[in-house]
This record gives C-alpha cells, sequence and structure tokens, in this order.
C-alpha cells in the first residue's frame, strides 16, 4: 500500500479539483457527498465566488447540492493555487480545445501541470481528466511534475481518468457511469482506481495512461463517424425522396446490430467535435492517416452549410432573397434543454447568414444573453419565445429541439421553418407556415 492510500484509509484525504466548469463541479460535488474534503481550483473569480456563497452556475447542476457541500465544509472554492500543497489528489479538468488549423492544444494541461509541480511533494496523487491524444499523461504531464526532482512511483503518483460528463442525461450521472482508470505504472493506476471507488459506483482499472487515453478518443469517434453517416444519409435520401428519420425509425426496429444515430445541423459539445481530431493528429505522428476520423470530421463541419442552403432554398421559393430577410435561429445550445453552448453549430449558421446579408437573431430560454467565443462575437440578446414573435421573422431555424420549441403553437404565423431535429409536426395544409427538414 501506497502513503495515498494510507492517507485514503484514514479518511482524512483531501482532494484537490482544478478547472470548474461542466467536468469539475460535478466531480468535486460526488468527492464532497462521498464524505471527502475537496478545494475547487479556478482562474476564473466569479466561479469562485459563486461556489463560495453555495450557488450554482451550471443550470442542471442543483444549487441546493452546492450549498449543501459548502455548509458542510465538504466543499471549498480557491483562486489560490499554492493550496494544492494541501491536497493528497489533484485532479486536472481543464479545456482542451483546437488549435487554428485544428491541431491539438495541450496548452492548459502544460501550464495546469507547471502549477502543480511548483507545490508538488512526495505521497501525492495527480489525476488528468482532460481529454487528449494517448501519451499525454506519461510523455507531457509527467515530465512536467518530475523537473523538479520527484519521481513516479517512487515520490508521486500519476494516472488518467477520462471524464464522461452527459449535461442534462437523466439516466447517467458522475456517480453512477463507469470510472476508466490508467496510471502512468501500477502503483497509480491501484491509488487513482481506490480513489474513485469512494465516489462512483463503478471503476475500471486498465492496463495504463495510453489505454485510458484512446478509450476515451474510441467512443467519442464511434459517435463522430455514425452521426456522419447519418448526416450523409441524410442528404442522399433527401434526393431520393426519401425521409431519413422514418427510415431510421424503421431500422430501430431490429433487436440487434443497428444502433441509432440522428442527424443535425452539425456537431455541438466538448467533446464529438474536438476529441477525433486529437486521435488522427497523434496518428499521423505514427505514419497512419485516420481517414474514417477525417472524413467524418468533413461531413459533420459541412452541415451548418447544408442548414444554410436549406433557408436559402425556402426563401428563394417565397420570391425572397437571404439578404436582408429577418432570420431567427432557435437554440444556441448545442443539445435540447440544457444551457451548454461549447462548440454549437448554431453560431456557424448564425454567422453564415449574417456574411449573406440576412438581418440575424436567435432565441434561447437558457441564454438571455449570447455569450462571446473566441471564433463569434455576434453580440445578441435572445428575443421572446412566443407566436407573435416569430411571427415577425421572414424564416426560423430551428437548430436545438428545445421543449419549448415542440409546441406547435408556437410557429402560428411562421411563413418558414427550417427543422433540423425532426421536433415539429408537419404544417397543416390550411396553415400558412411552409416546413422544411433540414
Amino acid at each position: 500500500m501506497t502513503p495515498f492510500q494510507d492517507v485514503l484509509s484514514s479518511g482524512r484525504a483531501q482532494v484537490g479539483v482544478i478547472g470548474l466548469g461542466y467536468v469539475g463541479l460535478p466531480l468535486a460535488l460526488v468527492f464532497a457527498e462521498a464524505g471527502l474534503r475537496v478545494t475547487g481550483f479556478d482562474v476564473d473569480a466569479k466561479k469562485v465566488e459563486a461556489i463560495s456563497a453555495g450557488r450554482s452556475y451550471i443550470q442542471h447542476i442543483d444549487a441546493a447540492r452546492v450549498a449543501t457541500a459548502v455548509g458542510q465544509a465538504r466543499l471549498r472554492a480557491s483562486g489560490d493555487f499554492r493550496h494544492l500543497v494541501e491536497c493528497d489528489a489533484v485532479i486536472i479538468c481543464v479545456p482542451t480545445p483546437l488549435g487554428r488549423h485544428r491541431e491539438p492544444d495541450n496548452s492548459f494541461i502544460h501550464r495546469t501541470a507547471e502549477q502543480i509541480a511548483r507545490t508538488l511533494r512526495p505521497g501525492q496523487l495527480v489525476v488528468l481528466e482532460s481529454t487528449t491524444y494517448p501519451g499525454t499523461t506519461d510523455e507531457e504531464v509527467r515530465a512536467i511534475l518530475e523537473r523538479g526532482g520527484l519521481q513516479t512511483p517512487r515520490d508521486f503518483l500519476l494516472a488518467f481518468s477520462p471524464e464522461r460528463e452527459d449535461p442534462g442525461n437523466p439516466t447517467y450521472s458522475t456517480r453512477t457511469i463507469p470510472k476508466i482508470v490508467g496510471g502512468v505504472n501500477p502503483e497509480s493506476t491501484a491509488a487513482a482506481a481506490a480513489l474513485y471507488a469512494l465516489a462512483v459506483e463503478r471503476v475500471v482499472p486498465v492496463a495504463n495512461a495510453r489505454v485510458a487515453e484512446a478509450a476515451k478518443l474510441l467512443e467519442n469517434t464511434y459517435r463522430s463517424v455514425n452521426i456522419a453517416l447519418v448526416n450523409e444519409l441524410k442528404i442522399t435520401f433527401e434526393r431520393m425522396g426519401i425521409d431519413v428519420w422514418e427510415v431510421i425509425e424503421a431500422a430501430k426496429t431490429k433487436p440487434f446490430g443497428f444502433t441509432a444515430f440522428y442527424p443535425g445541423p452539425g456537431l455541438g459539445g466538448h467533446c464529438i467535435p474536438i476529441d477525433p481530431f486529437y486521435l488522427s493528429w497523434k496518428a499521423a505522428e505514427y505514419g497512419v492517416q485516420a481517414r474514417f476520423v477525417e472524413l467524418a470530421g468533413e461531413m459533420n463541419r459541412a452541415m451548418p452549410r447544408w442548414v444554410v442552403s436549406k433557408v436559402v432554398e425556402g426563401l428563394n421559393e417565397a420570391e425572397k432573397s437571404v439578404k436582408g430577410s429577418r432570420i431567427v435561429v432557435l437554440g444556441l445550445s448545442y443539445k435540447a434543454d440544457i444551457d451548454d453552448d461549447r462548440e454549437s453549430p448554431s453560431y456557424e449558421v448564425l454567422d453564415l447568414l449574417r456574411e449573406m446579408g440576412a438581418e440575424i437573431a436567435y432565441c434561447d430560454p437558457h441564454f438571455a444573453e449570447m455569450p462571446q467565443k473566441r471564433a463569434y462575437d455576434l453580440r445578441l440578446r435572445s428575443v421572446a419565445c412566443n407566436a407573435e414573435t416569430l411571427a415577425g421573422f421572414d424564416a426560423v431555424v430551428l437548430c436545438t429541439a428545445h421543449r419549448e420549441f415542440k409546441d406547435p403553437a408556437l410557429y402560428a404565423g411562421v411563413r418558414l421553418l427550417v427543422d433540423t431535429r425532426h421536433a415539429v409536426a408537419a404544417a397543416s395544409p390550411e396553415g400558412p407556415m411552409r416546413l422544411v427538414r433540414a
């Protein structure tokens, strides 16, 4: 048993979680609810202030959970990274975006590892949860942590455990989703598995950190490829006069050998639009061209332009041009009924319409004001989500199937609805609306 496991078994272990976003905050809460003392670290002072006051800034995370954990002195938040020295386990939950040329950007991981290295002490366990390519943990993070002379496993332990968050999922939560764990050595695997076993229902140890890193990429590449397939079939079947949604419903009646995936306006969320490119980039280092991965990425990235082309067609049939038309996009979130807009295709749809001369607007009950993004700064506020407001637009583009957008009465006066999610029933022959599936 390692010194870390001795501390863990004593009940005195403290856990530090770096990055209090959609991954870090729920993870910090499940550790706190398991009885551990947790310090959440973030450079965003507003998040630190909110947690310290017992508030949640993520819609699907109940504020009562935060308030209870803080009130019981099980959870605190800090922007002072010197307190990392007090933590027996340090878990990294920072972003891993793509660069300008769709290359992996591990700068957040590197900076965080450097921050940890300043206070790293014997007996600590460090776990990376941020999605990345195989080799990051035992090559890049390990090298940074060992610069000061401490070595693993002699002095500290190091592992990778991929985050598997699915915001808004009513069936699975952080506690009930199985946790994969792989260390850079057997001692690290055992220690990390023991830590997570205190807070989650099932821990799945694997051979090493590289296997754990690869498992995460496989999960999301699998989804990316299959979504790209149905997006391509949507375009193909439309030319044949076949409804892809009806085809999917028919196919999924087969009780084996088929899993239903659904088309849409493009990929959103932090994982699926990004992770496969980490895999294809790393594969190239080994002289392998990951063709399926790259083709899927191309197909999915093309979908916002496909949606805009359907808007153009719909307006043309009404003898209108995009230029000068008033067009509203429904939904900024990348999936229904949550307040997570990371990598949402809605932004590109809006930006493309703006470039074509449209007067753009959006409606989303989860976003009163449009957040500024690295690639987009449209500075819009949500219009009212009611039939009277939507009737004033030349076209309505449904990009996110929020429950509010499924009410047929909302579209009573709409002239053109481009529905990318198959969320609205077909228009009545007597009504004014032309419904276009995209």
